[in-house]
């Protein structure tokens, strides 16, 4: 059977990753999540005086892009990829509610996005892949043979990373997290490289009133139907 892409976009905290992950152990695909790439650069710039007082120094950021290095270790104890910067872990703290906050404007740089990119491409020539992020079928793999479009009302996303939050031992509260979210969600509809889009031809689950098994089993039940469409 010839590999395939599956591309997984939409707004953040619908749980793109989860579901990717999900799909990925089912089909026996690797998982690639673009979201943890734009979070390490952004964990990046503010440990590196690149970013300060929210202003982003992009003369600095361009200079030192190049040199920063993200790849993923899979973890056999959680049975996932962890995200690692120029050999160091730092899965934890790119989830931190200050990467968060920062992510948006970071990934919406050009140059930022071109290199993000170029890596995303790189990973994907061999097909066999899950990924999931934001542009993923609209501009990583416009050709990709499954583009899956994610989405949930914001109240319901923002109880899910409060949820999440607080489990982690992060202090905050329902209203900012909900306030991030939609900063967040403008931020990446409306930024001028790769604007957060659905593909025409993108699959929507809305998983607003599904369970984790809901969503996944939709998803199968459509990949299979591409996947036995594309050997025809």
């Amino acid at each position: 059977m010839n590999e395939i892409i599956v591309a997984i976009d939409g707004y953040s905290s619908c749980g793109k990753s989860s579901l990717a992950r999900d799909i990925a152990r089912r089909i026996g695909y690797i998982y690639i999540d673009t979201g943890a790439m734009y979070r390490a650069v952004t964990w990046f710039c503010l440990n590196n005086g690149i970013i300060s007082n929210g202003f982003i120094d992009k003369e600095k950021l361009q200079r030192t892009l190049n040199s920063i290095d993200i790849s993923f270790k899979f973890n056999a104890i959680s049975c996932s990829n962890e995200t690692m910067l120029n050999g160091r872990n730092i899965e934890e703290e790119i989830r931190m509610p200050e990467v968060a906050s920062h992510v948006s404007p970071v990934s919406a740089i050009p140059f930022v996005r071109e290199r993000m990119v170029a890596l995303q491409k790189a990973m994907g020539k061999n097909k066999g892949i899950v990924m999931d992020g934001r542009d993923i079928g609209t501009v990583v793999f416009p050709d990709a043979e499954v583009k899956i479009f994610m989405t949930a009302e914001p109240l319901v996303r923002a109880k899910r990373r409060h949820a999440e939050l607080i489990e982690k031992g992060v202090v905050t509260t329902l209203e900012e997290v909900l306030a991030n979210l939609a900063e967040r969600d403008h931020l990446d509809e409306t930024r001028e490289t790769s604007p957060l889009k659905k593909a025409v031809d993108a699959f929507v689950i809305d998983n607003t009133n599904l369970t984790k098994a809901g969503q996944l089993e939709k998803a199968l039940e459509y990949i299979k139907i591409k996947m036995n469409g594309s050997r025809d």
